[in-house]
C-alpha cells in the first residue's frame, strides 16, 4: 500500500522538516487504515490562505488549514488530496492555546489528513467535542509520545 506525500513551502518559514511532515501524514493514513493515497501538503502565507479561503469556501480572512479531497479516477483509485497550512496563523493559535508551534503544526497536518479521509466537524460550538476532533487529539497525543520516546 503506497502512501505518497509531497511537502512544499511557498516561501514561508516552517519549523518542521519536510520529512517530519510527511511522516506525520503517513502515520495518520496508517492509523486510519487508508488504502493507497497521494497527498500534497503546502505551507503558505496568511495572505495566500485567505485568498484560498475566499475563493473556495466563501469565507473572509485567513485560516490555519484548508483541505481539498480529490475524487479518485476510479472507484478503487487512490485517496487524493491537497492540504494548505498557514504557519503564521498556526503560530498565533499555538500562543493562544499554550502549545509549541511544532505541536500546532502537527495538529494541523493531522487535521488536514483527516478531512481528506472524509472526517468532518461542526463549526463553532461543539467543534472540539466532535468525533473528528477527539480522533485528531488522540493521534496528536500518540505522535507526541512517539517523539518523546525516540528522543
Amino acid at each position: 500500500m503506497s502512501h505518497v506525500v509531497v511537502v512544499s513551502d511557498d516561501g514561508v518559514n516552517v519549523p518542521l522538516t519536510r520529512a517530519r511532515v510527511g511522516a506525520i501524514a503517513r502515520s495518520v493514513l496508517r492509523a486510519e487504515r487508508a488504502g493507497a493515497a497521494q497527498l500534497s501538503i503546502t505551507f503558505v502565507s496568511s495572505r495566500r490562505i485567505a485568498a484560498l479561503n475566499r475563493r473556495h469556501l466563501a469565507h473572509r480572512g485567513s485560516t490555519d488549514v484548508i483541505s481539498f479531497a480529490l475524487a479518485p479516477d476510479a472507484a478503487r483509485g487512490p485517496i487524493g488530496g491537497d492540504i494548505y497550512i498557514a504557519p503564521d496563523v498556526a503560530r498565533r493559535n499555538a500562543t493562544a492555546h499554550g502549545v509549541s508551534i511544532r505541536e500546532e503544526l502537527t495538529r494541523l497536518v493531522v487535521h488536514g489528513v483527516l478531512h481528506v479521509l472524509g472526517f468532518d466537524h461542526p463549526e463553532g460550538v461543539g467543534r472540539d467535542r466532535s468525533p473528528m476532533w477527539r480522533r485528531q487529539e488522540e493521534l496528536v497525543a500518540r505522535l507526541k509520545r512517539r517523539a518523546r520516546s525516540a528522543a
